[in-house]
């Protein structure tokens, strides 16, 4: 009887203490809040998945520009406008792509197209 009520609370205090971090897993913002968070018109980092940094900025009035933070990567300007799951981007001379935006930590979100992971933004 000791062994199931000190396994019994032992699988208790283990689900208490998971529950939290529960609440910290990635979640997938909304096209108003890609918005609030970076369409401001503020800059913020952009780093791709190979590393290439970037200043990005999102103006209110659907332009944004990117420019490279080291030796790699190409400056750009484009567009961009939201989306039904997030956003879309059309840099000059080329089609436009659509991305969600998931927060994985704070400060820290990943940009994703479809299922990959395509760069992470962080402020």
């Amino acid at each position: 009887m000791r062994t199931f009520i000190a396994l019994t609370a032992a699988i208790a205090a283990m689900t208490w203490v998971t529950m939290p971090c529960a609440a910290l897993a990635a979640q997938k913002l909304t096209p108003k809040e890609i918005q609030t968070e970076f369409f401001d018109g503020k800059s913020f980092v952009a780093a791709t998945t190979s590393g290439t940094k970037f200043k990005m900025t999102f103006a209110t009035d659907g332009k944004v520009t990117r420019e490279p933070q080291d030796k790699s990567g190409q400056k750009g300007e484009g567009t961009w406008k939201l989306s039904k799951d997030g956003f879309c981007t059309t840099w000059q001379g080329k089609s436009a792509t659509c991305y969600t935006l998931v927060n994985v930590e704070k400060n820290k979100w990943s940009v994703v197209r479809g299922a990959t992971t395509v760069a992470v933004w962080s402020k």
